[in-house]
């Protein structure tokens, strides 16, 4: 066996075990710590902010809108209420629709949404033509 073969499988040896070293340290041993350490020092925000009802069923997120409804469905005046979103606020989600401005399915969202809200807030509903 040649000198080149024999200095070639050796490096090709180092390289897979420095390889498998730095795998197992970086993307197992530094995980578990950051994710310990996060415990330990900050749990709540940690584990996302997770909002629990009085049964300790998750609604949601501090962090993402949420929708305040009765019973009915029906907004519940004393929360502002967020804008529309193409999830619901489910809390499991945050995310738009993938309709582009002249889709009419948008537009005609939108305008039942903005009837929802002149209805709620006791207001006339905006006139986009008016606008322009």
């Amino acid at each position: 066996m040649n000198t080149a073969t024999r200095s070639t499988g050796r490096t090709l040896w180092v390289a897979i075990r420095a390889m498998a070293l730095f795998t197992v340290l970086l993307g197992v041993v530094y995980t578990f710590a950051i994710t310990g350490v996060g415990q330990l020092v900050a749990p709540w925000q940690a584990n996302g902010s997770v909002v629990t009802d009085s049964e300790g069923e998750v609604v949601g997120s501090a962090l993402l809108g949420q929708s305040f409804l009765d019973a009915d469905g029906n907004p519940l005046p004393q929360y502002f209420q967020s804008r529309p979103s193409a999830e619901g606020w489910t809390g499991t989600n945050s995310y738009g629709s993938n309709f582009g401005p002249e889709n009419q399915d948008l537009i005609d969202s939108i305008q039942s949404f903005k009837t929802q809200i002149a209805a709620f807030d006791g207001v006339p509903v905006d006139d986009v033509r008016r606008m322009r």
